[in-house]
């Protein structure tokens, strides 16, 4: 696991409200790290979840956490990469749960590759995986939700879709390039009652980071010992700890909400000041 001092872990001292009760959100990838948190934290203030993911055994037990909340729960297998699957998923979910009033679109996978003789497969599955299949799913909701003049998308982007990381080109280039989504879409769908956002976290202590930090091409790649590479990692943060997920959910939930409605086509740093633009 990640280590952090136990001092700078994160604790919600504010309980939510129900101040989405009645809304429908839909959350990618969300059987594990950022979107579980996310998932439960809308469930938590009240609104019907749809999740989706490869892992149907983790997804079982996401369900239970948001149905032991008190909210309607639709689970089902999902690869996002997929548009037949992803028109058929949102029919389920209005069949279930009626149209999505949100959509978290926060699937993605990270794959190390140096640019020169970089996999072709592996660039396309990043893409497919982390931009492609916001694009799927947005425009299986867009039309929804402008019929009730109220909707929220929100792409789970990254700080290195800001600042490139080496050795992650096709990461990089996908979040990049989900950033320059979030734009267009928010102009597009602004008049509609509609705001689009993109969340760009750093660090989180999510068993991805975890996977990562402890890769040993990835460490051999960036000139970092295995055994050091998490504290190192925590220590380029000047916040000097990882973001916990419940702070990246608490951040999507605020977004969801009457609050932000002016906030619009941004793309919103979470990285305990890593970046700062």
């Amino acid at each position: 696991m990640l280590s952090e001092p136990t001092e700078q872990r994160y604790v919600n001292k504010l309980p939510p409200g129900r101040e989405l009760a009645g809304k429908v959100a839909w959350v990618t990838g969300a059987s594990r790290g950022i979107g579980r948190a996310i998932a439960i934290a809308l469930a938590a203030r009240g609104a019907a979840l749809a999740i989706g993911a490869r892992n149907a055994e983790a997804l079982a037990g996401v369900r239970g956490s948001i149905e032991s909340l008190g909210s309607s729960c639709f689970a089902a297998p999902l690869d996002v990469r997929d548009g037949n699957q992803v028109e058929s998923f949102a029919q389920q979910i209005a069949a279930h749960l009626g149209a999505p009033d949100i959509l978290v679109n926060n699937a993605g996978i990270y794959r190390t590759e140096p640019v020169r003789g970089h996999s072709l497969h592996v660039w396309q599955e990043t893409i497919e995986t982390n931009l492609t299949s916001a694009l799927l799913t947005s425009r299986c909701v867009i039309d929804g939700m402008a019929a009730k003049g109220w909707g929220r998308i929100i792409n789970i982007a990254s700080i290195s879709g800001k600042v490139a990381e080496a050795y992650g080109a096709a990461y990089s280039a996908s979040k990049f390039g989900l950033i320059g989504l979030t734009q267009a879409l928010a102009l597009e769908v602004a008049r509609l009652g509609i705001t689009v956002n993109a969340v760009c976290p750093g660090w989180v202590k999510t068993d991805m980071a975890a996977e990562q930090l402890s890769d040993e091409r990835w460490c051999r790649l960036n000139s970092l010992d295995t055994s050091e590479a998490a504290d190192l990692a925590r220590l380029s943060v000047p916040q000097e700890r990882f973001i916990a997920a419940e702070e990246v959910a608490d951040l999507v939930a605020f977004l969801c909400s009457g609050a932000a409605r002016g906030i619009t086509g941004q793309a919103i740093n979470i990285c305990g000041g890593m970046a700062l633009y």
